[in-house]
């Protein structure tokens, strides 16, 4: 019996203007894609067509979800544009899932023309939460701004988009799917992947395996207590740390992919994770780490609770990387950091004569410098690590390297980061965020204090906080040329920066979009070891006081205080 071709139809439509991509992708609540006609469709189309036609012809892309709601919905969507848009192969992950970092990785491995990751990251899932798209690009890192921006003038001009309405595919089933299409020459394929086994099979090129399951599994076995807070790493967490590496099955915990994730923010923070916090503070564990929905960000936590902070994982990962065959193989050529990120990871560099990368926040200024071979470790204060191995930031990657320290130091967390702290100073460093914001008088707020700063008179000020007095030695509002292309990046945050090394930052966070996001950082340095153990509030408590002085942000928006602190 002949089977007829599957039709291209072409559909109507009128433009969004609100499709704008931010620095981690495109995201909006849930039923925004439900209610407004078209949106998703308008958006699918508008990351298509920025793509050149020739180069969209017959090529490879990924597509990979961290599972919410609305996921399975929005894959069956870009399966039927992408066919009748001439893509001509899709891989993709089995039941639509694939980490953040696995998208990467596949895109590098099969050398694909990009990749769409359907997450909002740590952002809540379900019926009213949150729902995001994102673009990688070939290099398998995040969609660079000039890309970005291509998206968005495609969007606010759409006119119509096309789509093959009954093409399905069944993405519980691994293997390859053909379908002929109208006006097709070649069948458009699909080919649904096991979601772990081809970045598994990189991380095996990287770390020593049998040392870390010689930690897990020994007569001295570390146990630990993973969470994958119910979102895409379950899988990955159970095949790799409990399959592979030997932890027994009860050492990870919520690794069932749920659409709303329980109910919780899949957020690896102390905030949100406590789960995990109360478990690793019964001394049972060495070893905590938590991830979040798609597997690019994690908390790492000590026995009995002791935490790391993400720029102090950083520091201790770039201090300790001869014990991870993949850098004594490559060797270390340079660091990255986001501007707000704390300047721990600096001092290393200095100790190891490499050149650390300031850039703004957002992965894609990373991926350049790795692409250039400056770059072989990058981090963010939120949460996020990664290395050349990726154009992403990788949670259990990170997670891996922290048990190759411990396997090869035989020492537990707080040793290595308390050691860490008696040879390089501890940086205090604390993140303060005021969410919900009315888009106008944060604008106006950080427009005011940029005048503020800006003032000749500023640099060198004295701020008298109790007994403490700090002196402006910097001042600006941060701009990066990429060292690699040239581009600029500006008004990237306010800098405050005094002369014995604080630091105060104020940033805007273009990941909210119920209202606006004022982020304020603070950070001190502190040398001398016997000041280690003080409540890192009680050590910043005078620099947020002049961050709040300078930003009247409570009398400005009649808070009381952040939403968050980290």
């Amino acid at each position: 019996m002949e089977i007829n071709p599957i039709p291209v139809v072409t559909v109507q439509t009128v433009p969004y203007d609100d499709q704008k991509p931010g620095s981690n992708g495109f995201r909006k609540p849930t039923a925004v894609f439900e209610s407004k006609r078209n949106y998703l469709q308008n958006f699918i189309q508008s990351v298509l067509s920025s793509v050149d036609l020739r180069d969209r012809q017959g090529c490879t892309m990924v597509v990979g979800s961290d599972g919410r709601y609305f996921s399975r919905t929005a894959t069956e969507v870009i399966v039927q544009m992408a066919a009748a848009n001439g893509i001509g192969r899709l891989v993709i992950g089995q039941n639509g899932l694939l980490s953040t970092p696995a998208v990467s990785c596949i895109i590098r491995k099969i050398k694909a023309i990009g990749g769409i990751v359907l997450t909002a990251s740590h952002n809540p899932g379900g019926p009213g939460g949150d729902f995001g798209i994102k673009f990688n690009v070939a290099n398998g890192g995040p969609a660079p701004d000039a890309v970005t921006d291509k998206i968005f003038q495609i969007s606010k001009t759409i006119e119509e988009y096309a789509i093959c309405p009954d093409l399905h595919v069944d993405l519980s089933r691994v293997g390859r799917q053909e379908f002929d299409l109208e006006n097709k020459f070649k069948p458009f394929r699909v080919e649904v992947v096991d979601s772990v086994e081809v970045y598994l099979n990189l991380l095996r090129t990287i770390f020593d395996f049998n040392a870390i399951k010689g930690l897990l599994t020994g007569p001295s076995q570390l146990k630990i207590r993973i969470d994958a807070m119910n979102g895409v790493m379950g899988p990955y967490v159970r095949r790799i740390l409990c399959d592979e590496l030997g932890a027994p099955a009860n050492s990870a915990v919520n690794c069932v992919p749920l659409e709303d994730f329980g109910g919780q923010y899949p957020d690896p923070n102390l905030t949100y994770a406590t789960g995990l916090l109360d478990a690793m503070k019964g001394g049972e564990y060495g070893f905590g780490a938590a991830f979040d929905a798609d597997g690019d960000r994690y908390m790492i936590l000590g026995q009995n609770g002791f935490f790391v902070n993400p720029s102090d994982s950083l520091a201790v990962i770039a201090a300790n990387l001869s014990c991870v065959p993949y850098f004594r193989q490559m060797g270390v050529r340079g660091f990255g950091r986001s501007m707000p990120t704390s300047t721990a990871i600096d001092r290393v560099a200095k100790s190891m004569k490499v050149p650390v990368y300031e850039t703004p926040t957002g992965w894609k200024y990373f991926a350049n410098l790795m692409d250039s071979g400056r770059c072989s470790l990058c981090g963010e204060e939120s949460f996020g690590t990664g290395s050349d191995h990726l154009r992403e930031k990788d949670g259990l990657w990170a997670v891996l390297v922290w048990l190759s320290i411990m396997a090869a130091r035989k020492q537990g967390v707080e040793d290595i980061v308390r050691e860490h702290w008696t040879k390089f100073g501890r940086h205090y460093y604390c993140r303060f965020d005021y969410d919900g914001l009315e888009p106008r008088t944060a604008f106006f707020v950080m427009k005011d204090m940029e005048t503020t700063i800006s003032e000749k008179t500023f640099v060198s000020q004295q701020f008298a906080v109790g007994s403490n007095v700090y002196s402006v030695e910097k001042a600006d509002s941060f701009e990066y040329v990429d060292p690699v292309d040239g581009t600029v990046a500006k008004k990237q945050g306010l800098r405050i920066i005094f002369a014995d090394g604080s630091r105060i930052i104020f940033r805007l966070s273009a990941s909210g979009y119920v209202g606006t996001t004022l982020r304020i950082y603070a950070e001190s340095y502190e040398k001398d070891p016997s000041k280690h153990n003080r409540e890192p509030q009680a050590v910043l408590g005078p620099l947020i006081a002049i961050a709040l002085k300078l930003s009247q942000i409570h009398e400005r928006t009649g808070r009381k205080g952040p939403t968050v602190i980290t």
